[in-house]
């Protein structure tokens, strides 16, 4: 269920937080699910357990997680506008940082629909 890409250049803890959000929105996991603990996953996956934390972290402030002390992380009530909402915000920001830079529109959409098709 978990996998993650030791070649690719998005670092792993990216990695991890996208597939987790997106088995939320899918409805895979779903509301009070139980994720694996840090060291679970981290040895499941074969990473530094670090790595997981951030992870866990990272979803935690975003609210697709929640963890209880001594119990566990779990998954949180998680309403898709939410994450549509703030990831649709980070967009934005990561639009007008391109272009601030040069990067042109054409450029972007290019790299959009070749998002959209390896989603597909």
């Amino acid at each position: 269920m978990f996998t993650i890409d030791l070649q690719s250049r998005i670092p792993i803890y990216e990695q991890l937080c996208k597939k987790i959000t997106s088995l939320v929105m899918k409805g895979v996991l779903k509301k009070g699910d139980q994720l694996p603990s840090v060291r679970e996953m981290a040895k499941t996956l074969g990473v530094n357990p670090n790595t997981i934390s951030k992870a866990y972290n990272e979803l935690e402030r975003d609210g697709v997680i929640y963890s209880l002390a001594g119990r566990g992380s779990f998954v949180g009530d998680v309403e898709k506008e939410t994450v549509v909402s703030e990831k649709l915000r980070a967009f934005d920001e990561a639009v007008e940082s391109a272009f601030a830079v040069g990067i042109t529109a054409e450029t972007l959409k290019e790299r959009i629909d070749k998002g959209e098709k390896k989603n597909d």
